[in-house]
């Protein structure tokens, strides 16, 4: 168990919910956000109130709103720009060794990560997004979440491309990227990962994703790692308050699952698995 950083003599389960060290009863401040310790009670901050907490996750909703209405272009023919459009943005947009190697199009890296199959496929993944935003965009911020996300978008695409020659699509590389980085975040926070729910969750998806069909697992199992790192780094640089660190890691696991898909593709693009 741990002990109180001022009184190391004394053990304690309880943290300050600023900065995350441990303290004990005579350490304690209550305050209306949570047990502060003496340092964190002192300063002036301002107080957030639970209904303000609960505002709409405005990245969460931007990411659903666009995945949905990139879903309703994939169903049928429309104008763009004077230009008719049928049947070319799940085309143009899926993830696949042999388009990135032979055509260089790169942008699948990302584009196909907002892409879906079908009803089911979006209709699972939207619902998971919305759980995760949900909990973990009102707890680290939008440009934490947002970072986080795109972080496991790369590194998810890096793992479809990795595992199979298959073509993929789909945002639940990102999404698994998410529950990564909710671990993280309930483990600082002296949570229990499985009783809060998401322990069960990266369970069962993981199981589905071994055990049904047409299932990028190489997807699922990067973007939970790169979620993970993306989020550990951020939550490492929040408590040494070098917050800037944080999406340094970031931007570079990126760069790293860009150059390391895109070499990838290239040592396989002819097909062999």
């Amino acid at each position: 168990m741990a002990t109180c950083y001022r009184h190391p003599s004394r053990e304690t389960g309880v943290s300050c919910s600023n900065c995350g060290r441990p303290i004990c009863p005579d350490c304690m401040t209550t305050t209306p956000v949570g047990m502060r310790c003496p340092e964190c009670a002192s300063q002036r901050t301002k107080v957030v109130r639970m209904r303000e907490l609960a505002k709409v996750p405005r990245v969460t909703y931007a990411l659903i709103a666009i995945n949905v209405l990139v879903f309703l272009t994939e169903q049928g023919q429309f104008t763009l720009f004077g230009s008719e459009i049928h049947g070319t943005v799940i085309n143009e947009g899926f993830l696949s060794r042999a388009a990135i190697s032979e055509s260089h199009q790169y942008w699948r890296l990302v584009s196909s990560a907002f892409l879906h199959e079908n009803f089911i496929h979006i209709g699972f993944n939207m619902y998971l997004l919305y759980l995760l935003g949900l909990m973990l965009e009102p707890a680290i911020g939008s440009t934490r979440f947002a970072a986080i996300y795109f972080t496991a978008l790369l590194t998810g695409s890096f793992g479809a491309l990795f595992a199979t020659a298959a073509a993929s699509l789909g945002a639940s590389g990102a999404i698994f990227g998410l529950m990564g980085a909710a671990v993280v975040e309930l483990r600082a926070r002296k949570v229990s990962v499985m009783q809060s729910g998401i322990g069960g969750l990266i369970v069962l998806n993981l199981i589905l994703s071994f055990s049904l069909a047409n299932i990028s697992v190489g997807a699922h199992i990067g973007g939970l790692i790169g979620g993970f790192l993306a989020g550990l780094a951020i939550r490492t640089a929040d408590e040494r308050r070098v917050p800037a660190l944080g999406f340094i890691v970031c931007v570079a696991l990126s760069v790293v699952s860009v150059f390391a898909g895109i070499a990838v593709a290239g040592a396989t693009g002819s097909g062999i698995a």
